[in-house]
């Protein structure tokens, strides 16, 4: 993406005002225009008078996606093979694969004859039990086919997949919810976590507050968590009596939700959800009979500048005639076409379409619309199995290589138990951390690390004896210095051989800074807030490579933190942000801190 494709994203205003007043008084030409269901398939004819085709893109040899044209009685030899390229399209989806049934290897849907589908699927069935996984049939296709006095249809199936987990191995994705105050974003969650809906006036959403003031406001201010875990046949596990500990155990996948504030006072809250909880997908809330309002502009302009892919989910559909619907529909169409973002949206009307936006959700050029109420349950179901087929946007071999490194677990909340002592909440970034383990904590006031020992670990409220890259978790960590001051920024490092040896802080940083909004310009002496991982912290600009730095602009720019040193590492993003004025970036050079640095560099301030 350009750096004027993210500028343009975050001034969207003037975008939206012009979509508002054409979506009012023009319509769709494409509205009256047959579609194909399925929105990534290709229909041609192989002849005249033949049979017609559906066509899907040519098989790729890497990702979790398999075709098969039929499985029909293969050899002991060939199951072997057939189990062995099963494992690779697992182990490439981090637990999941999808079989294209009665489809060719360069995409060509021809179909198998019933009886063959259902034997098939059967020897599918069996390759997935050799390696404990179970497999669900997520759709079918019927094809006419006509050839002479052969008129019989032909049929083609997708199926999921998917490993039995053991010791909570189960595939997890965290989703960031944004969007307007007043969009019903903690409603919907508490929905989708508890199954049951709302009474229209707020009821589901209260297990969602974690403050006093939130209930009686009824306005999130803080960060909290809804967890939706889904077994092998893709089943909900939280609509019961079932407690977190057994969910956990026979989940196969846990789509955990970040609750954001959507007030504008609290965007600082939302900032820090973004960057330092690192969550894969963003579901941008938009009410249906309000529009594109508020925050909303500025939370699409994060999901954009941060990178993150996001689906849009219309809310409130129960408000508002089908007329302000669509118009809602069409000014999103719109955004989402526009160069700055330039996605292609994906309506979701049925579970047809809910699997082609999942199978597609991984290229990040798809964003799906679901149109939904939490008060009559209208298409709930649809964003269920959405997130039910939707598969990890890491790779096995980027995982892989982040647990190899050393650990680094980013901290973004303390909180202390009786009789259990301090508990740092956060996501390891990299590395594997066990009970028992041997760490440093810090940095400190002056720069130092502390020695600690892992006493306990908990993820998604259940201990477990083990954590890896990528997961969040809570860590009882054991103290020697009684007067250790804890708080959110702090990161547990892997203890170095060397005992002399400390890990490396910072006072003074040097980021690539592009500047994506500012009224005037920004110069020497400007203070910003920052958003370095889990890090926030007010900084100074001590030095540029420009005398003033305009939106649009690109320059380097030296940091300096006004209240203690942090660590940070070069290539590390950086988000900043003063009242209206917002700037991204990428740190490229970090001067190790000095506790003689502070005095000497305070001079050279009041100069």
């Amino acid at each position: 993406m350009s750096d004027t494709s993210v500028s343009s994203i975050i001034q969207l205003d003037s975008k939206i005002n012009k979509a508002m007043i054409s979506t009012t008084t023009t319509t769709s030409s494409s509205s009256d225009q047959p579609q194909n269901k399925n929105k990534n398939c290709r229909i041609y004819s192989s002849g005249a008078g033949s049979t017609v085709y559906q066509s899907l893109p040519p098989e790729i040899e890497e990702g979790n996606i398999e075709y098969k044209l039929k499985l029909v009685n293969p050899t002991q030899c060939r199951v072997e093979h057939l189990i062995t390229q099963m494992k690779w399209r697992l182990r490439e989806g981090d637990g999941e694969a999808i079989y294209e049934i009665g489809v060719e290897d360069n995409g060509i849907m021809s179909g198998l004859l019933k009886d063959e589908l259902d034997s098939s699927v059967s020897t599918l069935q069996y390759m997935a039990t050799r390696l404990d996984a179970e497999t669900l049939i997520v759709r079918e296709s019927t094809i006419e086919f006509h050839d002479g006095d052969d008129n019989e249809n032909r049929y083609a199936v997708e199926v999921l997949v998917r490993k039995i987990p053991n010791n909570q191995e189960f595939i997890d994705i965290r989703v960031a919810c944004l969007g307007n105050v007043d969009v019903g974003k903690s409603t919907l969650l508490g929905v989708l976590g508890s199954g049951d809906l709302d009474n229209g006036r707020g009821r589901a959403r209260l297990n969602m507050f974690r403050h006093l003031h939130e209930i009686q406001t009824g306005r999130t201010s803080s960060i909290s968590t809804e967890i939706l875990a889904f077994d092998t046949k893709g089943e909900v596990l939280n609509y019961g009596d079932s407690t977190a500990e057994e969910i956990c155990a026979t989940a196969s996948k846990l789509i955990t939700f970040l609750d954001l504030a959507g007030h504008h006072k609290y965007i600082k809250t939302t900032i820090l959800g973004l960057t330092g909880h690192s969550p894969e997908v963003v579901m941008l809330i938009v009410a249906a009979n309000r529009g594109l309002v508020g925050t909303t502009k500025e939370h699409l302009g994060l999901a954009v500048a941060l990178k993150i892919p996001f689906l849009i989910v219309v809310n409130k559909i129960d408000l508002c005639n089908q007329a302000t619907v669509d118009r809602t529909e069409m000014q999103l169409e719109k955004i989402l076409k526009s160069t700055g973002c330039n996605k292609v949206p994906i309506v979701v009307n049925d579970e047809d379409d809910a699997a082609t936006a999942a199978s597609n959700f991984s290229s990040k050029q798809v964003t799906p619309i679901f149109k939904v109420s939490s008060v009559t349950g209208k298409n709930l179901p649809l964003l269920r199995s959405f997130y039910n087929l939707l598969p990890s946007l890491r790779t096995k071999i980027e995982i892989d290589q982040l647990i190899q490194q050393p650990a680094e677990f980013g901290v973004d909340e303390v909180f202390t138990i009786q009789n259990v002592g301090p508990v740092l909440a956060g996501t390891l970034r990299n590395g594997v951390i066990r009970e028992g383990d041997r760490l440093v904590l810090g940095p400190t006031e002056d720069g130092t690390f502390t020695p600690v020992t892992v006493t306990s670990i908990h993820r998604n409220r259940t201990p477990c004896r083990i954590i890896q890259a990528g997961q969040a978790a809570c860590i009882a960590a054991s103290v020697t210095d009684c007067d250790f001051a804890f708080r959110r920024g702090q990161v547990l490092l892997e203890a170095s051989d060397d005992v002399t040896t400390s890990p490396l802080t910072c006072l003074e940083f040097e980021a690539d800074i592009f500047l994506l909004f500012h009224a005037t310009q920004m110069c020497r002496k400007f203070q910003t807030t920052v958003h370095i991982n889990n890090v926030l912290q007010t900084a100074v600009v001590k030095w540029m490579s420009k005398d003033k730095l305009k939106t649009g602009q690109r320059a380097k720019v030296l940091f300096k933190f006004i209240g203690h040193p942090e660590y940070i590492q070069t290539g590390d993003r950086i988000f900043i942000r003063e009242g209206r004025s917002k700037g991204i970036g990428e740190i490229t050079k970090i001067y190790p801190y000095d506790s003689k640095q502070r005095n000497s560099s305070s001079d050279s301030d009041s100069t």
